[in-house]
């Protein structure tokens, strides 16, 4: 299970123009708590930011999935309603949920959102789509597994 916290960093940032502008933008991070978040966000941001910036917010963001497409350059918040039945009263229930899904446009982020629910067996409806302002997404990564090197019998 992930806990994404959504990191502004706020920097200055040179224009078209040439001229230095202040910005703001957001990104996701997968941390255990806000304090590792920050030092993430730090980590993953310092190689592609010259000069100073700032974790201006940290807040938790509520995404129950991701769905990646490396095609994509835009992430899409993607509001789902589950239907289930109430076991005692037989009425019809619906749990929201949102998602995040990378795209290029709003047709692909549906498609592809679509594509990522495929394998599910829950009913779902897709209640809306809204592109977000997030400039990337950082996920814990599967570490490779290390193995110890042994030197071989006979081998000193």
């Amino acid at each position: 299970m992930h806990t994404w916290f959504e990191c502004k960093i706020r920097y200055d940032k040179i224009a078209e123009n040439g001229m230095n502008k202040k910005v703001t933008e957001p990104y996701l991070v997968d941390a255990l708590s806000f304090t590792e978040a920050e030092a993430r966000i730090i980590e993953e941001i310092t190689p592609y930011i010259s000069g100073e910036f700032t974790v201006a917010d940290i807040k938790r963001a509520n995404y129950s999935e991701l769905f990646e497409n490396e095609g994509g350059d835009r992430w899409y918040k993607c509001k789902l309603q589950f239907i289930t039945l109430d076991e005692k009263s037989g009425a019809e229930k619906k749990i929201s949920s949102q998602v995040l899904v990378q795209a290029g446009d709003l047709r692909e982020a549906v498609k592809n959102l679509d594509e990522g629910m495929k394998g599910t067996m829950a009913d779902y409806v897709i209640a809306s789509v809204i592109e977000t302002a997030i400039m990337d997404v950082y996920p814990y990564a599967a570490e490779p597994d290390i193995k110890p090197e042994f030197p071989q019998a006979g081998q000193n």
